[in-house]
């Protein structure tokens, strides 16, 4: 018997079908070793040595492999084929061998690009030995993280608040979220007008643009306002007497390409702008999608590996597309030759594959009856994106005419008409931030001639101000991160999450915020660490890595360059910075209480104007204009006093939204929520004493939680259901709903893993 291990019970599953009974699957659950959570953990004064501990939650799938090893014959460590999957191989390898659970057996690496037979048996039938370049470059890659969030967050603590920390590509990730926000905020409104001419020819009506007035081109700014667009108006409606003479048609041909395949960045930007998906629920569905799903006869690998910044695809691959566009479309459909595409991102993986189906044949509408209502749509985009970038290319005929009215006044008027769709049949990429009309809508003129008069039927001004840069949404800063080389495919999901995840930024209406304290940490990050937030310093170092992986560079020369300045930096700030010189920010104003200077500060519920003379001076007042109108008085809550003080209570905000408070405040600093708490019924296991409330957090997640909080503290995510676990007891089980599995009755206490069907009652999750 020979031993294979994946990462996933669910590769496992679908691997075990392709290797006979010679061979047994296993699942790592993910990686099995971690860096020792502590300060020492990387010790750059002994060679950047590296200390690792089993991750604990993973202890027990590491003694089941050792068990199943004694029967083994040989190891085959089959897990993702990128630097993380190297990485996950060979720590389970380095634990195995370090507890001298090995033996002499021979231990194999099998790499894959996608989860079918072929792929699977060609990669068993042909291992390699583990990389050692692709190993290093982890641990380096590791090691950076590492060295930055230990050395950086204590900092933060000390020189903002207790709790923040910082990355070695979140920070960077950061700053452009930060400068956009401080682009819109400076930028400076301006108003300008144009003139459309609306026309018609034989009952066809369509629009001009004036371009040329008085012999003069018309820049954007060159009509300011209302009043000169009148002006202008006046004089156009005179010199034309209601006719426009045509006196110039251009009609010419373009050709339109279609979107290279699918690497990891296309992927979840298209997500987002067509399915609104987050870079993370686009990576957690491909994850499945690539590992496996049954689709009737036995689970089988869609789509080939997901992290990838490769537009290559396989030769057979595109055999099998071209073919299916030939039967599917007829020849006009296909071009020639198989399309290669180039790819823009730097030194990326060439030997890798683009995102693809593992098979074009299996049809979208074919597999939706076995997939959830997200693997399909997903799958879908895969699949339309496949086969379009191998499809002929779209013929537009565009038509541009130039119309007078009176002597050096033209207005111009376009059109197109698509001619030949090809690709665009099947697929057509997405835009960040599109305005206007949509450029590949057709929009047709009638036929006009040169020398020919069409009806006026009005010139109208119309008044346009300039807009400032959109803020990102999570397509366009996945682009932008790219762009500037910061991380890797790997890492654009797990970027965006932490920035969130550490309150730095907030989405809303799907476009990234700063946070009050996210400002404030890249203040201080590019005001004292400007290199290490630098785009181009991040990029290069990310080129390093890249080398270390392809065996051109050593790893450890690497650190020590990054190490002893980044040392001296954090050293010299922390001896030089003062808190208040991070956390204030003065302002040319003084204190209206005793005549000191004002500054903006940072406090509990972010950033607010106050006295720099506090505590001697207690001014304080809301960072918003000065200039604004008074906000009306907070609403009272009719009938009820607080049962504290026995003031007024009233309707305020804060940070999280409504809430209702006492009028006394600071005095009293009674609070509760505006919804009060749903009573369950359900008796508090922990104390049996409260019963367990429905109630949201600050994020407005619904948690249940007992009513005798702060005394017990006992908390559930899933909603609780009376009654004993028949497997081990516990007074209480949990409905937990999901999409894939429907409402399931589950036993909360971690080592009991009941499990059986329930009625649902919760929306899925």
């Amino acid at each position: 018997m020979n031993l294979v291990i994946v990462e996933s019970p669910a590769k496992a599953k679908t691997i075990k079908k392709y290797l006979g009974p010679d061979f047994e699957v296993m699942a790592s659950y993910g990686h099995v070793r971690d860096l020792v959570p502590k300060e020492g953990a990387v010790n750059p004064d002994q060679g950047f040595s590296m200390q690792y501990q089993v991750i604990e939650r993973n202890e027990r799938h590491v003694q089941n492999i050792a068990r199943r090893l004694r029967q083994a014959e040989a190891l085959y460590l089959a897990t993702d084929p990128d630097r993380e999957g190297e990485a996950i191989s060979w720590h389970l390898y380095e634990l195995l061998k370090n507890r001298r659970q090995l033996g002499k057996r021979p231990v194999h690496r099998v790499v894959f690009n996608e989860v079918t037979k072929r792929a699977v048996q060609d990669a068993v039938a042909n291992p390699r030995r583990l990389s050692v370049d692709l190993i290093n470059a982890q641990q380096a890659r590791r090691a950076l993280d590492y060295l930055v969030g230990f050395n950086l967050s204590p900092l933060l603590w000390k020189k903002i608040r207790r709790g923040l920390s910082a990355g070695r590509v979140q920070s960077p990730a950061l700053r452009l979220i930060v400068e956009r926000e401080q682009e819109i905020e400076a930028f400076e409104i301006r108003e300008y007008w144009t003139l459309i001419a609306d026309a018609v020819k034989e009952d066809k009506d369509f629009e001009a643009k004036l371009t040329r007035f008085a012999g003069e081109k018309l820049e954007q700014f060159s009509i300011r306002d209302e009043a000169r667009a009148e002006e202008i108006k006046r004089a156009l409606v005179e010199a034309a007497r209601g006719k426009l003479k045509v006196e110039l048609v251009e009609r010419k041909q373009r050709k339109r390409n279609p979107a290279p395949p699918f690497i990891t960045s296309t992927l979840q930007q298209e997500a987002a702008r067509k399915l609104g998906f987050t870079a993370q629920r686009t990576m957690r569905i491909a994850q499945q999608l690539y590992e496996g799903v049954d689709v009737g006869g036995g689970a089988v690998g869609l789509i080939t590996y997901m992290r990838t910044d490769s537009v290559n695809l396989a030769t057979e691959a595109l055999d099998e597309i071209r073919g299916f566009i030939g039967e599917r479309y007829g020849a006009d459909h296909l071009p020639p030759q198989a399309r290669i595409y180039k790819t823009k991102a730097k030194n990326a993986q060439e030997a890798h594959e683009a995102v693809r189906p593992t098979s074009i044949r299996r049809l979208p509408q074919d597999l939706k009856a076995h997939l959830t209502a997200d693997q399909a749509r997903l799958y879908e985009l895969i699949w339309k994106r496949t086969l379009a970038c191998q499809m002929a290319h779209a013929l537009i005929d565009m038509v541009a005419v130039d119309l007078s009215a009176g002597a050096g006044n033209l207005f111009r008027a376009t059109g197109s008409a698509v001619v030949s769709p090809g690709f665009m049949r099947v697929y057509l990429e997405g835009r960040d931030d599109a305005k206007g009309a949509d450029d590949d809508q057709e929009r047709m003129l009638p036929q006009l001639r040169e020398g020919e008069l069409v009806d006026l039927k009005a010139i109208r001004p119309e008044q346009h101000f300039t807009e400032p840069p959109p803020r990102y949404t999570e397509a366009s800063l996945v682009k932008a991160l790219e762009e500037y080389g910061i991380g890797r495919p790997s890492t654009y999901a797990s970027i965006i999450s932490t920035l969130q995840e550490r309150e730095y930024a907030e989405l809303e209406k799907k476009r990234f915020h700063p946070t009050d304290v996210g400002r404030i940490v890249n203040r201080f990050l590019t005001e004292h660490f400007t290199s290490y937030v630098d785009y181009d310093f991040t990029a290069k170092l990310e080129d390093e890595l890249d080398a270390v992986s392809r065996g051109e560079e050593d790893w450890i020369p690497l650190l020590e360059q990054f190490w002893r300045p980044f040392k001296d930096r954090v050293d010299h700030t922390q001896e030089h910075v003062k808190r208040s010189d991070v956390t204030q920010e003065a302002i040319e104003e003084a204190c209206p209480q005793c005549g000191a200077p004002l500054s903006i500060r940072l406090g509990r519920h972010g950033r607010f104007i106050g006295c720099t003379k506090y505590p001697e001076c207690d001014y304080t007042r809301d960072l918003a204009d000065a200039t604004k109108p008074e906000q009306p008085p907070a609403e009272v809550v009719e009938g009820r006093s607080c049962p504290e003080c026995g003031s007024e209570l009233q309707m305020k905000r804060g940070k999280y939204g409504k809430f209702i408070g006492c009028s006394a405040y600071p005095k009293c600093r009674y609070i509760e929520p505006l919804e009060r708490p749903q009573d369950t019924g359900v008796t508090c296991p922990k104390c049996d004493q409260g019963t367990l409330l429905k109630k949201k957090s600050r994020q407005g997640k619904v948690f249940y939680s007992c009513s005798t909080y702060p005394k017990c503290d006992y908390a559930l995510w899933n909603e609780p259901v009376a009654g004993p676990c028949p497997q081990c007891g516990w007074p209480v089980l949990t409905l937990k709903v999901t999409k894939r599995d429907g409402a399931r009755k589950v036993c909360p206490r971690k080592d009991c893993n009941y499990t059986a069907p329930g009625e649902e009652t919760a929306t899925p999750e």
